[in-house]
């Protein structure tokens, strides 16, 4: 039987976006380290995710969705900092998922970006207690890109030799922790 994937989330819609570029580096990790993985791009999210009428009845792309988090090993959250927060669309998103299965036991590894000075904390401690309160197992390891527009390319590339490595190490221990996660039996 395959080994289930690392998700690993853009959390933003926004075409280009630098979040996308780092989820993008943290994929080519997860190849180099062998370790399965997927990535959503919350671009991709098709315009009927977006109906109202979601909340009572789930549509086939929200059960599409829906199946890529519970099949995930672990979700790898890429956030960037807008108004002091995570993006909208990234709690919507939480918001149209399953309670509590989506995300019960479930690891979940963050990483923030922005532009200001603290490389998107609050964001990324919003995003904890939003996954905490969803019973998700917190990888403890975060990383944070300040002045996100000087240390990603355009391209995608990690520019700060101290982010690349983070990045890397977050993405070997994350999968290992994950692994380790999904060996131990729930209670």
């Amino acid at each position: 039987m395959a080994e289930a994937p690392i998700l690993i989330i853009s959390g933003t819609n926004r075409p280009n976006s630098n979040a996308l570029r780092i989820a993008r580096t943290l994929a080519g990790h997860y190849r180099d380290l062998n370790v399965p993985h997927d990535l959503l791009s919350l671009e991709e999210l098709p315009p009927d995710f977006f109906d109202p009428a979601n909340y009572a009845s789930k549509p086939p792309s929200v059960q599409q969705l829906q199946k890529r988090i519970l099949d995930a090993l672990g979700l790898h959250v890429v956030t960037p900092e807008y108004n002091g927060s995570l993006p909208g669309v990234l709690k919507y998103f939480i918001d149209m998922l399953k309670f509590p299965e989506s995300f019960d036991a479930k690891p979940v590894a963050f990483v923030g970006e922005s532009n200001g000075a603290t490389g998107a904390v609050r964001p990324v401690e919003h995003l904890q207690q939003i996954f905490g309160y969803r019973n998700a197992h917190i990888f403890p390891e975060r990383v944070f890109i300040p002045g996100v527009k000087e240390k990603v390319s355009a391209a995608g590339q990690i520019t700060d030799a101290g982010i690349a490595e983070r990045l890397q190490r977050q993405a070997a221990r994350f999968a290992s922790y994950a692994r380790h996660m999904h060996g131990c039996p729930r209670t």
